[in-house]
C-alpha cells in the first residue's frame, strides 16, 4: 500500500470517527451532569450517570482509532537486511 492510499484512509477515518466521538462526548457530558436524556431534549427519561461515563469512554476509543490507524499506516517500515554468509561486505 502506498503513502497516498494510507493518507486517504487515515483522513477518512479521522473525519468519520471525529463526528461520532463529538456526538458521544456531548451526550456523555450531558449524562454525567444530569442534563442528558434518551429523547434528545425531553425530560421524560433522564440518563443515568453510568451511561454518560460509558459514552465518554466510547468517545475516547473513537478518537484513538484514527491515531492508531495513522501510526500503523504511515510509519516507515523497516527495510530487510541482506543476509549473507560473507563476513566482509562487497566493495
Amino acid at each position: 500500500m502506498n503513502k497516498n492510499t494510507s493518507m486517504i484512509i487515515t483522513v477518512v477515518l479521522a473525519l468519520l470517527c471525529s463526528c461520532c466521538s463529538l456526538f458521544t462526548c456531548i451526550m456523555g457530558f450531558g449524562g454525567i451532569t444530569g442534563n442528558g436524556t434518551y429523547n434528545l431534549g425531553g425530560a421524560d427519561q433522564p440518563m443515568p450517570p453510568t451511561a454518560g461515563y460509558a459514552l465518554l469512554c466510547l468517545s475516547f476509543i473513537l478518537i484513538l482509532i484514527p491515531v492508531v490507524a495513522g501510526f500503523f499506516l504511515l510509519r516507515k517500515k523497516p527495510e530487510d537486511m541482506p543476509t549473507s554468509n560473507d563476513p566482509f561486505p562487497p566493495a
